[in-house]
């Protein structure tokens, strides 16, 4: 009777766990790991650099950085089932490097307790949902590649890529 109790709460364990599949899989590996290149990003690039852009018309590195922040606020707030905070109400429009990096961790940091709290079944409850979950991610991804040609034009190694040039050399060793 004991062992098939056992077996019972360890199948139940795992039922749960397989339900989250979704959520866990993208906030572990693609959340994270785009979380880690943003800020990495927005700390490789030197202050005087902020105002660049890789020709007229574009967005300057710290627009980039600044729409990343709003469109994270306003996404996990759609997550979190909350109005927008306030630093997220109005455009963000820093320009110096301290600024806008703060407000982008900042943003991350409520994108994360955001996804803390999501699972499967509220992320697919409703179209907004999905959409927001989602948007959290590629539009942070589709961000950094920008933010990449930027640092690339300017001859800093993208944080991904530093990344992966030490996991092989650790190899190596």
């Amino acid at each position: 009777m004991r062992s098939r109790a056992i077996l019972l709460f360890c199948l139940a364990c795992g039922a749960m766990e397989a339900q989250n599949n979704l959520t866990t899989t993208a906030i572990q590996r693609y959340f994270n790991g785009v979380r880690r290149n943003l800020e990495g990003a927005a700390d490789a690039m030197p202050a005087e650099k902020y105002g660049f852009r890789l020709t007229e018309g574009q967005m300057t590195f710290a627009e980039w950085l600044n729409h990343s922040s709003d469109r994270n606020y306003t996404d996990c707030a759609t997550l979190k089932g909350e109005p927008v905070p306030d630093a997220g109400k109005a455009p963000i429009t820093f320009t110096a490097k301290a600024a806008v990096s703060q407000a982008l961790r900042d943003s991350l940091a409520y994108c994360a307790k955001a996804l803390e709290g999501v699972d499967d079944q509220k992320v697919i409850a409703t179209p907004q949902m999905s959409y927001s979950f989602l948007h959290v991610i590629v539009h942070n991804n589709e961000i950094y590649g920008n933010l990449a040609g930027y640092l690339r034009a300017n001859g800093i190694v993208p944080p991904s890529t530093a990344a992966r040039i030490r996991q092989q050399n650790d190899k190596k060793k």
